[in-house]
């Protein structure tokens, strides 16, 4: 039998918590929705290219990707994302913050779309 031991990544799971408690405290159901995204082993969670984002976002929305988002394609609008990881090149195409930065800015998570 295979033991599941969830993310060894200790600031990985101080986000995962910080999420569930947040979702708890403001009731609010998104932070579960991405610490659930987040305990996934690392061979299943989502990678988002920016083409994706592209088809998906409209302008100025902010967007959580509870995964990487890499550089693949172009943007023609201007939206932030907040992401667990991202390449170097994606980052120079987005307004790219941390998961954490958005918890703190939008406790409520209003106006905040997931996309995985």
């Amino acid at each position: 039998m295979v033991k599941i031991t969830g993310p060894t990544n200790p600031n990985l799971k101080r986000l995962i918590r910080a999420l569930k408690t947040a979702s708890n405290k403001e009731g609010v159901d998104i932070w579960d929705k991405v610490a659930a995204e987040l305990e996934k082993p690392t061979r299943v969670r989502r990678e988002v290219d920016i083409a994706r984002l592209n088809r998906v976002t409209n302008a100025k929305e902010v967007v959580v990707v509870p995964g990487k988002v890499l550089a693949t394609g172009d943007i023609d609008h201007e939206i932030t994302v907040a992401a667990w990881n991202f390449s170097e090149a994606a980052k120079k195409k987005v307004k790219a913050i941390t998961i954490e930065e958005l918890l703190k800015q939008n406790p409520k998570g209003k106006n905040v779309k997931v996309v995985c």
